[in-house]
């Protein structure tokens, strides 16, 4: 099944996430590698796709898992939140209907 994983920005991390992004980016590479990965990528804290020093307000990832229990095992272990980028994370079943 599909889960949205969704995590939101600490307040001043910019610098833990540059730090953390290429561990990060590393696991999303595995999930796409195994045919898991729907789509990710970051939320803009302003209305651009390049917000500059206004950073991010956090990601989004939808992706395949076996279970709830997976999704929320898995993004707890992300290197975002080891590194305290992410002051929350919320974890919800998705269904596709578009595309």
């Amino acid at each position: 099944m599909l889960y949205m994983i969704m995590g939101q920005a600490a307040p001043e991390s910019h610098e833990r996430r540059a730090r953390a992004r290429p561990d990060h980016l590393k696991r999303l590479a595995t999930l796409q590698d195994e045919g898991r990965l729907v789509l990710a990528g970051p939320l803009p804290a302003i209305d651009s796709p390049d917000p500059g020093p206004a950073g991010y307000a956090g990601g989004l990832i939808i992706a395949e898992f076996p279970s709830l229990s997976a999704a929320t095992t898995w993004a707890h272990d992300d290197p975002y939140v080891h590194a305290d980028v992410y002051r929350e994370i919320v974890i919800k079943p998705f269904v596709q209907a578009l595309p």
